[in-house]
């Protein structure tokens, strides 16, 4: 389980909007090497759904974690 919270990079594209995260995203998994994993954190309904695809489009795969937080 450890290994699962161990990222070799982390991007964080929270206050990105699109097409920016897709942008970002791309240039992140261009930099990694074979085997190295990307944390990236974001937010909003257009990121959730095209990053994971984004990924995968550049041959990644891996598992999608969700973090929420509740408000006051």
């Amino acid at each position: 389980m450890a290994k699962m919270n161990a990222a070799d990079q982390q991007l964080d594209i929270t206050a990105e909007v699109c097409p920016m995260t897709f942008v970002r995203t791309r240039l992140a998994l261009d930099r990694l090497a074979p085997g190295q994993t990307l944390l990236v954190l974001l937010t909003g309904a257009e990121p959730v759904r095209n990053v994971p695809r984004t990924a995968q489009e550049q041959g990644a795969d891996g598992i999608t974690r969700l973090l929420i937080r509740r408000g006051p």
